[in-house]
C-alpha cells in the first residue's frame, strides 16, 4: 500500500478522500494549503501526492513547480479545472496524472496504482507466471505453453493488468481506468469485446474458461487452470 499526501483546501472533500483511501489501507496524511502541504512532502517523503489546483494561499499550479524543485514524487492532480489547456499546461510542468472533478474515490485509487506501477518501472523484474502462461511486461510479450501469442497492444495491457494481481476480481470500471484511461463514460463492452479476443487466443471461451473467469456484476480474475 502507498503512503499518500492529500493537498486540498475543502475539507469535506478531504477527510471523505482520506477515510476512503486509508480503509484500502493507505497511509494518508491530508493538507488543506500550499504551504502546509509542501512542507509535509518534504518532510515525509510520500509514494505519491494528490493535489488540487484551487488553494487558499498559492495556486496549485505554482506548488506543483516548487514540489518539482524538490522532489519526484509522483503528483497527480485532482481538480474542478476542466479545460484543455489546462490540463495540458499542468502535465507539461510536471504533473503525472490529471483527474477532474467529480471523481470517485475508487477511480483515484486506480490513477495511483497506474501512477505507482509506472514510476516502479526501473526495478528490472521477471516475466510474470499464472499456470503455463508468461507475461513479459518488459519485453511485452506473452507466450502459453511456450508458444508465443500475437497480442495487440490493448490486449497485451489488459492481460498484464490482470497478471499484476491474479486471483483478485478486478472491475469493469477499474479497467477501464486504468488500461484505456477512460474513468467517465467509457463503454463495458470493450472491455467484453477485448476479453473474447483474449480468450480465443487461450483457447477457451466465456461459457468454458480455463484462465480468464467474470464473476457476474463484479469483474474478472485471472488464475491459474484447474489441474
Amino acid at each position: 500500500m502507498a503512503s499518500i499526501v492529500i493537498v486540498e483546501d475543502e475539507h469535506r472533500i478531504r477527510d471523505l478522500l482520506a477515510k476512503a483511501l486509508a480503509d484500502r489501507g493507505h497511509h494518508v496524511e491530508t493538507y488543506g494549503s500550499a504551504l502546509t502541504g509542501l512542507q509535509g512532502i518534504i518532510d515525509g517523503t510520500p509514494d505519491i501526492v494528490l493535489l488540487d489546483m484551487g488553494l487558499p494561499d498559492l495556486d496549485g499550479a505554482e506548488l506543483l513547480k516548487m514540489i518539482r524543485a524538490v522532489s519526484t514524487v509522483p503528483v497527480i492532480v485532482a481538480t474542478a479545472r476542466s479545460g484543455q489547456v489546462e490540463i495540458i499546461r499542468t502535465l507539461d510542468a510536471g504533473a503525472d496524472d490529471y483527474i477532474v472533478k467529480p471523481f470517485s474515490a475508487d477511480e483515484i485509487e486506480a490513477r495511483v496504482r497506474a501512477v505507482l506501477r509506472r514510476g516502479g518501472g526501473s526495478e528490472v523484474s521477471g516475466p510474470t507466471c499464472v499456470g503455463d502462461l508468461e507475461i513479459d511486461v518488459v519485453g511485452r510479450r506473452v507466450t502459453l505453453s511456450g508458444e508465443l501469442l500475437d497480442l495487440s497492444p490493448k490486449e497485451f495491457d489488459l492481460l498484464a493488468y490482470l497478471a499484476e494481481r491474479p486471483g483478485e476480481v478486478i472491475s469493469k470500471r477499474d479497467l477501464l481506468a486504468t488500461v484505456w484511461r477512460e474513468p467517465y463514460g467509457g463503454s463495458e463492452k470493450t472491455i467484453d469485446v477485448h476479453l473474447s479476443w483474449l480468450r480465443k487466443k487461450l483457447g477457451e471461451s466465456a461459457a468454458d474458461p480455463r484462465y480468464l473467469h467474470t464473476v457476474f456484476g463484479v469483474g474478472v480474475k485471472l488464475v491459474a487452470p484447474e489441474t
